[in-house]
């Protein structure tokens, strides 16, 4: 199983592509996988012939484990003589071997605290299958019995969110692909049952449940060594969905891993405001959608990094690794329920509509989960944006491997000095917002960080942004 995103642990395959017996060509896509982040078809990371399939549709696996092996010498069958050498769909050597599946549980049971995940690989790679002779180690189980959910494929977080409110699939029409249950349609069913007053949350009833017993063990109340307990008819205890548990682990590790800091300078957005008055309504007719201060950000960033390219970097063993290629991560909000940062790739080739563009449709397919697992790695930098909610101040945190991140904060009306073209100074109602950049102190010092977010102001404030549009 590829891990499909830097904070997924485990996925759901939902349709084999090829059949026992079947050629396959190198990065044909071999089977569909459903995780928390994103639904994906996975390619074949060698060409041959499929002669195992170790784990079935509608099963959940973690990270790590073999699904199936590829013949390289073109055996129709596993029942052939056993190939000199045996391509098997798994992550690099890194990932986690596969575990063999554990006795089931009498009751749910809350999951343990994840490992911290390693960073994204671009693709599933091939590693070299067990040896001739050599029993095939056994595919790891799914999180819950194929009993308990009957024939259906679910996600895991869809299996969690139905587990934690005591829901019956059958109870839900699904909206997804082939009628599958997605998470939107589990929401949407708790949502419509608390408006007609029933209890939402197996839960709340009791800390003693396992939803209960889940929050308990959350990193804060673990890091403190309690857990505050609710009060009878005034608290609600909502257990934490996998892209929470998730997200918070990533956090966790980014702060325990970089040593971040914070410079932040204000922005003059005067120019930009000019342009989208003058171009704004134009952009809109040809292009569907408004055009806001992300993609100025954005472009001006790139151009920066061309000259402060140690900030489009990542810190490996003893040294800083320098990307040519700048690959640029946009934080999404799926609706306050997660976050997730799709990556625009090769943005130093785009204009600022080019930027746009890919800004606004990668924000959409992460809103309706039809993301690839390409779409959300290779990062080399981030931008959050929580301007237009009228923020003052971020501190955002490093998305790893990166060293930086840069946020965008609210843009406002206010007075400002500027210099008239005679050298004298008067006082002008400008719009004006901070940029904030967190960094790693391993990879550079706070002159070259502040000597960048200085550079990315200028651009911001002179750059000709009417001739790109």
């Amino acid at each position: 199983m590829p891990q499909l995103g830097e904070t997924v642990t485990e996925g759901t395959i939902t349709k084999w592509l090829k059949a026992v017996g079947e050629a396959v060509a190198r990065d044909e896509p071999l089977f569909e996988v459903s995780t928390d982040k994103v639904d994906s078809e996975v390619p074949s990371p060698a060409a041959g012939t499929l002669a195992e399939i170790r784990v079935q549709e509608g099963e959940t696996v973690d990270v790590g484990t073999v699904l199936a092996v590829v013949s390289a010498d073109g055996a129709a069958a596993p029942t052939a003589a056993p190939a000199p050498a045996e391509a098997a769909v798994a992550p690099p050597p890194a990932a986690a071997p596969a575990a063999p599946p554990p006795e089931p549980p009498a009751e749910p049971t809350p999951p343990p605290a994840p490992a911290a995940a390693p960073p994204a690989p671009a693709s599933p790679v091939a590693a070299p299958a067990a040896s001739p002779g050599t029993p095939a180690a056994p595919a790891a189980a799914a999180s819950d019995g194929p009993g308990k959910w009957g024939d259906r494929i679910l996600s895991p977080v869809v299996r969690r969110l139905l587990d934690d409110n005591g829901i019956d699939p059958a109870e839900i029409t699904g909206t997804g692909l082939g009628g599958r249950v997605t998470r939107s349609d589990v929401l949407s069913f708790i949502d419509s049952r608390r408006a007609g007053g029933a209890p939402a949350s197996r839960g709340a009833a009791s800390p003693s449940t396992p939803a209960a017993a889940a929050t308990a063990q959350s990193p804060a109340a673990a890091s403190s060594g309690s857990a505050s307990a609710p009060t009878a008819g005034t608290d609600e205890i909502i257990p934490f969905t996998n892209i929470r548990r998730r997200t918070a682990e990533h956090m966790v590790r980014s702060k325990a891993t970089s040593p971040h800091t914070l410079v932040v300078l204000e922005a003059d957005y005067e120019q930009i405001e000019r342009v989208r008055r003058s171009h704004g309504a134009q952009f809109r007719a040809e292009e569907g959608f408004g055009l806001n201060y992300l993609p100025f950000v954005a472009r001006a960033t790139v151009e920066a990094l061309h000259e402060w390219p140690h900030l489009n970097a990542s810190v490996g063993d003893d040294s800083l690794i320098v990307h040519h290629q700048f690959n640029m991560g946009f934080a999404v909000d799926l609706d306050h329920n997660g976050l997730i940062v799709p990556v625009v790739k090769h943005a130093e080739e785009l204009t600022l509509r080019g930027m746009a563009r890919r800004i606004r449709e990668l924000a959409d397919r992460a809103r309706t989960k039809k993301l690839s697992a390409d779409d959300i790695s290779g990062g080399t930098f981030s931008i959050t944006n929580a301007g237009p909610f009228g923020t003052f101040l971020t501190a955002p945190i490093i998305n790893q491997p990166q060293v930086a991140i840069l946020s965008t904060d609210g843009v406002k009306r206010r007075p400002t000095v500027v210099v008239q073209p005679d050298g004298s100074e008067a006082i002008a109602i400008h719009s004006l917002g901070l940029l904030c950049l967190a960094w790693d102190h391993r990879a550079v010092d706070g002159a070259y960080a502040a000597a960048f977010v200085a550079r990315v102001t200028e651009i911001l404030a002179t750059h000709d942004w009417a001739a790109e549009l």
